[in-house]
């Protein structure tokens, strides 16, 4: 199992939310973040231009088993991207283990749905 988390600008989370759910990657969380980068987003506040190194982003926490790696990431490329400086970042990780809170089950079924 693999956990991918992804800041991307909060302006394509409407697109990547729907090109995950394209390759069935249906369950992930996601917060509102700030922070530091090389993009510098400029402000006009009473017609006086200003900019700040503070930046808006969203942050998605995926985790998926080992054949959906890189059709996740696939999606998350495509739709995340806009070709200039501050679309993002994708970091990849190993998980061990993860269990059913309801169940108790463990292992790479927890993350498939289930039918009642």
């Amino acid at each position: 199992m693999k956990k991918i988390e992804a800041i991307i600008r909060k302006s394509k989370f409407r697109a990547v939310k729907e090109a995950l759910h394209d390759v069935d990657v249906n369950f992930f969380s996601y917060w509102d973040v700030t922070g530091l980068g090389n993009e510098k987003e400029a402000h006009v506040y009473r017609g006086v231009s200003y900019s700040t190194s503070d930046i808006q982003r969203r942050h998605l926490s995926i985790v998926v088993n080992d054949d959906f790696e890189q059709v996740t990431i696939d999606a998350l490329i495509k739709s995340a991207s806009t070709g200039e400086v501050g679309d993002g970042k994708i970091f990849v990780s190993d998980i061990n283990e993860a269990y059913r809170i309801r169940t108790g089950e463990k292992g790479g079924n927890t993350l498939k749905k289930i039918s009642k």
